[in-house]
């Protein structure tokens, strides 16, 4: 079999290839085109935002100390100690004082009269210059064994105090106790624990 090609003349291939070229440069400019176009634009934008969180912060000045350990009582012992609580959270606040893990045998704790007063002045050990406020001075004036069983948590805690947040504050605590001068033959031997806490919940 023999294949024959059709011929083509010498003019018609000029021609052809002079239609190519305008082609190609139209392909070329729309590519040219395309590659230097920049649309306009602006933009506007606020700085980084940041958040943080406030606290809520107490501590005293008990170098993990108890205010108590009292043995060899009896009708009429007495004793006190201060403990001084600050508040350096960045929250305002209020703190309540409640009793924790009571225990007691031969209803000690049922004989002994506990008060609490909050003012300004001493300290965990002292309570030189201690000075009840004017107003709401006394927190608890009953037994220890009250104490110890209504005052459980922040929700029943005594205390009017409502730090600010603003800077530290400091209040100070003055705890009594007193066996009572009327306590029974059956108190002897007996024993009483009570741990305080203060706690703060931001307001």
């Amino acid at each position: 079999m023999r294949l024959v090609l059709p011929h083509v003349s010498p003019r018609a291939a000029k021609v052809t290839a002079w239609l190519a070229i305008p082609a190609a440069l139209i392909a070329s400019g729309l590519v040219v085109s395309s590659a230097s176009y920049a649309a306009f634009s602006a933009t506007t934008s606020n700085p980084t935002s940041n958040w943080t969180a406030g606290t809520v912060a107490l501590s005293d000045d008990d170098t993990n100390a108890a205010l108590f350990t009292a043995s060899d009582l009896k009708p009429t012992s007495t004793g006190e100690n201060c403990i001084a609580v600050t508040s350096t959270g960045s929250l305002p606040s209020t703190v309540k004082l409640y009793g924790t893990d009571a225990a007691t045998t031969n209803a000690l704790a049922s004989n002994m009269a506990l008060t609490i007063e909050q003012g300004t002045g001493g300290g965990s050990g002292s309570c030189s210059g201690f000075t009840p406020l004017a107003t709401d001075g006394t927190l608890f004036n009953g037994t220890l064994a009250a104490f110890g069983t209504t005052a459980t948590s922040f929700g029943t805690g005594v205390g009017t105090w409502a730090p600010t947040g603003s800077a530290s504050e400091t209040r100070v605590y003055r705890v009594t106790y007193t066996v009572s001068s009327t306590a029974p033959n059956s108190v002897q031997g007996g024993t009483a624990s009570l741990g305080f806490t203060w706690e703060a919940q931001n307001s």
